[in-house]
């Protein structure tokens, strides 16, 4: 009976380190998700931004979208620099926070007042600090294997 219920107990100890285990490279694949799109919103603005703010200069129409999109993505960088990240990811995470957090400041100098100010956007490194943070795209992929 002792025998049994020895083995009993490494039987559930196992199932429950096999669900934990789960569990975590669950989080992981999400959080490897969330973190890819939030790259591929900063990249698909850098890639639109070149041409929005050069013809923001004569269409108020578009200074207003890029001015939306500016707000936009100044939101979605505040929210994914408040997810929780995995074990396996917290270094990465911190390393995206850091660069969200200068690109956030870029944003908000060319958010004067809440509005555009196409001439801060225009000399910004706002796009080069969207490449900084999407190189670390490879070791976003790799936690999702």
């Amino acid at each position: 009976m002792r025998t049994l219920m020895i083995l009993l107990f490494v039987v559930s100890s196992m199932t429950l380190s096999a669900c934990s285990l789960f569990e975590s490279a669950n989080q992981t694949v999400q959080y490897a998700d969330s973190a890819q799109e939030h790259i591929n919103r900063l990249t698909d603005f850098a890639e639109q931004a070149p041409q929005m703010i050069q013809d923001a200069a004569t269409n108020p129409e578009t200074k207003r979208q890029l001015e939306e999109r500016l707000v936009a993505l100044k939101e979605d960088i505040e929210q994914f620099n408040l997810m929780d990240a995995p074990a396996m990811a917290k270094d990465l995470h911190q390393q995206i926070i850091e660069k969200n957090q200068v690109l956030l400041q870029e944003i908000n100098d060319a958010l004067v007042n809440g509005h555009l100010a196409l001439d801060q956007l225009q000399n910004s490194p706002i796009l080069q600090t969207i490449t900084d943070i999407t190189g670390l795209l490879n070791r976003i992929e790799n936690l999702g294997l």
